[in-house]
């Protein structure tokens, strides 16, 4: 079946109080979607983020990230007072979010209404059920506050290392710190689990977003440092990365810890179940982060200062994606399958049965040796104009070679491109093709130029803050939409 969905970030959201979140305008989008003629909306990680508020580096792969809790929610159920969020300081940019004061301001609001908040049932029921990750997770996130915000390996001896006495005299003296994360992500689950109700009511199905990796400065690591390539002391022997090529003469250095894939196996993947489950409880579809990284992984000697010196080690292969499907059952998985593949991978793909990841903005550019060309597309893939590591496709015409434009008007057919309009030039391209699904991001949609970036790979600063306009998304560009989408038999 044909399809075709939005790539738009919940932080990007036109949300009241600094940030995108699961506000009214989040349910107003989805209506825009479903008028739009669209049954997929994709979404980046929804957990904490950290240093960098990079959603791919994130405190828990479980939790859930208490930016996105709506205070106009918590107004309504009377735990705060409009007066107390209005004048709160979150930054006076629209179209940006500014993370600092998101930091300092919001957990005071969320901490009042913490502080106002009556325990029920459901609640309990909550905490019962979700046990298993949020006891390590709101533990994790009391010590590391009162540890003045450094990771877990900094900490002194007894916590890092989880000793029953450390952990008793945490769990009482941060009781109440314990509480308010409890809170947090009990509010988050309510709010995220109504607005995927009600978007799935609409016919719209959420595509989450999961990374192969978690990152080091998280509960994840903290409380299972047996799933990790940790020596004695829980320091990484290696780090995960990416090898130098046509992109970056030194390669990429993620600096997530590695899997212990042989402890993985041995304890029948246990872990990779509970994680793959708790993504089909939020989402409808997931998209893999890193999919060759589950064939092959680049490994580097931690320490190291780029990714130069790292080496491939092999991965578990099937042996994962079939312990799943045993399991849990046949999912909706996208793989995220771009960069340089081998014959291994692309084994690993065909074996699996998911869609792989097709990118326009890839399809002209030399460097790239996959065949990002739709007429080589086969039907059980996924395209895209560009992903939330691409710029937008307005500012990317203008950044690329002389050669790589006039190979795009040549396979376009037109002899020149309108600065106002090339965008729908390469969206048309894509509903077009054979692919079962077509994701366009929302900025290519209103034809943004390079501003409304989302991220730039190995970069620190000025990431993930775009923001759609609140009056951006017009009925006329609905209608659009919903043309161009009907035209191509999506």
């Amino acid at each position: 079946m044909r399809e075709s969905g939005v790539l738009l970030p919940i932080f990007s959201l036109p949300s009241k109080y600094g940030i995108g979140c699961f506000s009214k305008e989040a349910y107003t989008f989805v209506d825009q979607l479903k008028e739009a003629g669209q049954k997929k909306w994709q979404i980046l990680p929804l957990g904490p983020t950290g240093y960098g508020d990079s959603p791919y580096q994130s405190f828990s792969t479980f939790a859930g990230n208490p930016y996105f809790i709506d205070l106009e929610s918590l107004i309504k159920e009377g735990l705060l007072t409009k007066d107390e969020c209005d004048a709160a300081d979150f930054g006076n940019k629209a179209d940006e979010i500014d993370y600092e004061k998101m930091y300092f301001n919001r957990f005071k609001l969320l901490r009042k209404a913490y502080e106002r908040f009556s325990p029920d049932k459901e609640y309990e029921k909550f905490i019962k059920e979700n046990e298993e990750w949020l006891t390590d997770y709101c533990l994790y996130m009391a010590i590391k506050d009162w540890q003045g915000g450094v990771s877990w390996i900094e900490w002194e001896e007894g916590y890092r290392n989880r000793l029953p006495k450390y952990m008793k005299k945490a769990e009482e003296e941060l009781k109440e710190e314990i509480g308010f994360y409890q809170f947090q992500q009990y509010k988050f689950a309510c709010q995220w689990k109504k607005l995927h109700d009600y978007a799935n009511e609409k016919g719209i199905e959420i595509i989450g977003d999961i990374p192969i990796y978690v990152a080091f400065d998280s509960a994840d690591t903290w409380a299972n440092p047996k799933l990790f390539q940790f020596d004695e002391e829980n320091l990484p022997t290696a780090v995960a990365g990416c090898p130098p090529d046509g992109f970056s003469a030194t390669g990429q250095l993620w600096g997530n810890p590695l899997y212990n894939w042989e402890y993985h196996k041995e304890t029948g993947y246990t872990w990779w179940l509970e994680r793959i489950a708790h993504c089909f409880r939020l989402y409808d579809v997931v998209r893999i982060d890193h999919f060759r990284g589950f064939d092959e992984y680049y490994a580097i000697p931690y320490g190291s200062k780029t990714a130069e010196n790292g080496c491939w080690q092999p991965g578990p292969g099937m042996d994962l994606f079939n312990t799943i499907n045993e399991k849990l059952g046949e999912l909706k998985i996208i793989a995220e399958d771009l960069g340089f593949l081998t014959d291994s991978v692309l084994q690993l793909l065909k074996d699996s049965g998911y869609p792989g990841m097709k990118v326009l903005q890839f399809a002209f550019d030399s460097r790239e040796s996959g065949n990002y060309l739709p007429h080589m597309y086969p039907t059980n893939c996924v395209v895209y104009t560009g992903t939330h590591d691409n710029t937008t496709t307005r500012a990317w015409y203008h950044e690329v070679s002389k050669e790589c434009r006039t190979y795009a008007k040549e396979y376009l057919h037109k002899p020149a491109l309108d600065e106002d309009t090339l965008s729908w030039d390469f969206i048309a391209m894509a509903m077009g093709s054979v692919a079962d699904l077509c994701v366009i991001p929302m900025q290519d949609y209103l034809c943004l130029d390079k501003r409304a970036r989302i991220n730039t790979p190995s970069t620190l600063g000025g990431n993930w803050v775009w923001r759609m306009d609140k009056d951006a998304l017009t009925d006329e560009l609905v209608e659009q939409m919903k043309q161009m989408t009907a035209l191509y038999g999506r």
